[in-house]
């Protein structure tokens, strides 16, 4: 099984990563991970900051990641922000099955009601060297931005509108 975990920055994708791993004992790949190996080895010119280029730029190896996994019936975990909306066009009939995928979505109010809990959990998993860019108003338009974007091609989200442990324990 590949477990695809997606969503906007703070909602717990790394988090919810490593309490499969703890369940599961599936091994997880990072895509951030990926990406800054990538960056920092000189691989791309891209920067942190060239989301939408990196998500271009990253799902090709992200994806042929997958279906080797696949291929040799070994379970995965991929959690990261650079999963495109469309991925399913990318896998047939053999890989989907063997797929699962998971988006984690803020709503609006609770972004407003949880705010600084969201803010106070960023380093839980890894360690955050700036939050500062991390705004009520930037959280939501993120959010909204996987909410649209997992509507328009039918995907599931796991919407966290009230209580993020009870949400995140049903995906488990």
């Amino acid at each position: 099984m590949i477990i695809l975990i997606t969503g906007a920055t703070h909602t717990g994708k790394t988090k919810l990563a490593q309490m499969m791993l703890e369940k599961y004992h599936y091994p997880y790949l990072s895509i951030d991970h990926l990406k800054m190996g990538l960056i920092r080895s000189g691989q791309t010119r891209l920067t942190p900051n060239d989301d939408k280029e990196l998500t271009g730029y990253l799902w090709p190896i992200v994806r042929e990641i997958v279906k080797t996994a696949i291929e040799n019936e070994q379970h995965l975990i991929v959690e990261g922000c650079y999963i495109p909306f469309d991925w399913q066009r990318n896998f047939d009939g053999r890989y989907l099955p063997q797929i699962r995928f998971i988006c984690l979505v803020f709503s609006d109010a609770y972004i407003e009601a949880h705010y600084d809990e969201i803010i106070a959990h960023s380093c839980d998993i890894e360690k955050r060297l700036d939050n500062s860019y991390c705004t009520k108003e930037q959280l939501k338009r993120q959010n909204h931005f996987f909410m649209t974007g997992c509507k328009k091609h039918n995907l599931p989200i796991c919407l966290v509108d009230d209580d993020y442990e009870k949400a995140v324990s049903e995906l488990k």
